[in-house]
């Protein structure tokens, strides 16, 4: 199992590095890619076909979807290697009336993207079968529909846990519980200033969530451009004494 880090930067991309988009690779399977925010795209294309991969959303807000509408495009007029059929794709009960009307063809249509992904929307607690991966959306917290999600390996049981963007909740806990990677943001950073509530973490509470669930290692993601890197790690360390990162674009961590 491998995961990828396309990009990791919150809520606007940075200038190396692409907003949020992450590549989940097994042997002999098309691959998962989780989120697609601007960017992205540009970044797959170094690691992996865009057209052999399937592709799920925590939520939709623009830093985790918007080049979906450029994706929809390379899979269906490459000129030398198109989509051959479709992949799935899953994601808050809205995709499709939110992202359709951006790849339509004219203003008040809604392209139903059938032609490419067969979409179904999330569950909350159900596993969701994709090859050879199952993923478990788990609520979170946050102004729109939005999912934490948990990503297992049928094979190996190797798990990888993805917070999405979320303020703290139990489930957050449940659902990165004894996974190999936790992938956490952390948009809050040290946690100095006035922030809306129920919409965000802080380093100390990805620090939290990641010793509370006894997860095997922490990578911390999802700071904004202008966010303390060191002070962010600081606080998550005052709260996990596991291993911890930040996690870089370009990364590629195998388990």
């Amino acid at each position: 199992m491998k995961l990828t880090i396309l990009g990791s930067s919150g809520s606007v991309g940075a200038p190396t590095n692409p907003a949020s988009g992450y590549l989940v690779t097994v042997d002999n399977s098309p691959a998962l890619l989780v989120d697609i925010g601007p960017g992205v795209l540009g970044s797959l294309q170094r690691f992996h076909d865009p057209c052999d991969a399937h592709v799920v959303f925590s939520h939709l807000h623009a830093d985790h979807c918007l080049d979906f509408p450029s994706l929809m495009v390379w899979r269906r007029y490459h000129p030398h290697s198109p989509a051959k059929g479709r992949n799935l794709c899953f994601g808050p009960s809205g995709t499709l009336s939110h992202l359709g009307p951006l790849s339509a063809d004219s203003p008040g249509e809604v392209d139903d993207m059938s032609d490419t992904f067969a979409f179904a929307p999330w569950r909350a607690g159900e596993a969701h079968i994709i090859d050879r991966l199952s993923v478990v959306p788990f609520e979170a917290v946050h102004p729109v529909e939005a999912y934490c999600l948990r990503i297992t390996e049928h094979t190996s049981r190797k798990t990888i846990a993805y917070s999405g963007d979320t303020g703290w909740t139990d489930q957050l806990v449940e659902c990165a519980r004894d996974a190999d990677v936790f992938l956490c943001e952390a948009t809050w950073c040290a946690g100095e200033g006035d922030f809306p509530p129920d919409m965000h973490l802080t380093g100390a509470e990805a620090g939290r969530a990641a010793r509370l669930a006894g997860a095997k290692r922490l990578i911390i993601v999802h700071i904004p451009p202008w966010g303390d890197e060191e002070a962010t790690l600081a606080a998550a360390r005052a709260e996990y004494d596991g291993p911890i990162e930040v996690g870089r674009p370009g990364q590629v961590i195998e388990f």
